[in-house]
């Protein structure tokens, strides 16, 4: 009987353990399946997002600069210490909107979707309304104002920080709201790991890269200076290399503003959504038909931010008009 009762027990044990083994499997396929599904997720979002990734690099590396070469860097972590203080406000109050009122992410995009289209004109509008020579007396305006002992740089490198920070909350809001969109279909878990996925490399990415873009020139300087004429060529290079890069960033983050801005307009609105699929969907039949889709696509989406941007900016300025003549009175 006793026998029998320890081979009745070890049995049992057996039976635990290929229960145990064949749960651990199955927890493990479904660990990999989520893994999987973050990943892919994290990816798109990145992909959406990628378009205000731009122009917050290219905003943040114009806000920083302008201080003295010594301060650079450490401005760039106090905006980037600041930024990770935005995101750990905006990424618990995206999942609370996403679990209590799910409604409002469209809304929310789409509200962000207009933001970018009206700062892309904005910039637009600001580059055409003001000459070369009001951004040359801006420039030689700060530079007197670093030269100058008896300017407070303190203060002023304080401002820069502020003002970089709220940019950084702005754009911040817009990359979370996007990434938000993206996974408001998944599971929780899956939106709070995507959600800070992107805030943490966003971020770091944003500004590593503001730091090396605003040491460039010192890279290109510090070059010039060595015995090597390679490293001299190449260290002059960079030097002349430094302010394209910074136009080619503005550039291309304010065609972005558009492209994702009115991307997400397009996309809030079924009816226009279809019409755009389907000028697209006709313009793939042309030579080279892929390419003419993709072109196609984009290019209503922009033209659709570059409209729905000229707009909010048209209603900014009559509301600022309104005040002030209602001030004046």
């Amino acid at each position: 009987m006793a026998g029998a009762s320890l081979l009745t027990l070890l049995d049992d044990i057996a039976t635990i353990l290929d229960d145990v083994a064949l749960m651990t499997k199955v927890a493990a396929k479904k660990s990999a399946v989520i893994a999987d599904d973050v990943s892919l997720l994290t990816k798109v979002a990145a992909q959406k997002t990628a378009g205000v990734l731009g122009d917050d690099l290219a905003l943040n590396a114009q806000q920083v600069s302008g201080v003295r070469a010594e301060r650079e860097i450490p401005v760039v972590l106090a905006v980037a210490k600041g930024s990770f203080i935005n995101k750990l406000i905006l990424v618990p109050t995206a999942l609370l909107i996403s679990a209590f009122a799910p409604w409002a992410v469209t809304p929310l995009l789409m509200v962000g979707g207009a933001f970018l289209c009206f700062e892309g004109v904005e910039k637009l509008a600001h580059r055409f309304l003001h000459s070369p020579e009001d951004a040359a007396a801006a420039h030689n305006s700060l530079a007197q104002a670093n030269a100058d002992p008896a300017i407070d740089l303190v203060a002023f490198e304080k401002d820069k920080v502020k003002g970089a920070i709220r940019t950084d909350f702005i754009l911040s809001a817009e990359i979370i709201a996007i990434t938000l969109g993206t996974v408001a279909a998944a599971p929780f878990a899956q939106q709070v790991a995507v959600l800070s996925g992107i805030a943490v490399v966003m971020t770091l990415g944003v500004y590593g890269l503001v730091a090396g873009i605003v040491k460039l020139d010192d890279l290109g300087l510090w070059l010039t200076q060595q015995a090597s004429s390679a490293a001299q060529s190449l260290g002059r290079g960079i030097v002349s290399a430094a302010p394209w890069l910074m136009k080619i960033l503005s550039v291309v983050g304010t065609t972005a503003m558009f492209l994702v801005g009115g991307g997400i307009l397009v996309h809030g609105v079924p009816a226009m959504h279809h019409t755009v699929e389907a000028m697209a969907a006709t313009a793939s039949q042309w030579p080279v038909g892929g390419l003419w889709q993709v072109l196609v696509g984009n290019g209503l989406n922009a033209v659709i931010g570059i409209v729905a941007g000229a707009v909010v900016l048209a209603v900014v300025l009559l509301v600022q008009r309104l005040r002030g003549s209602s001030a004046t009175h």
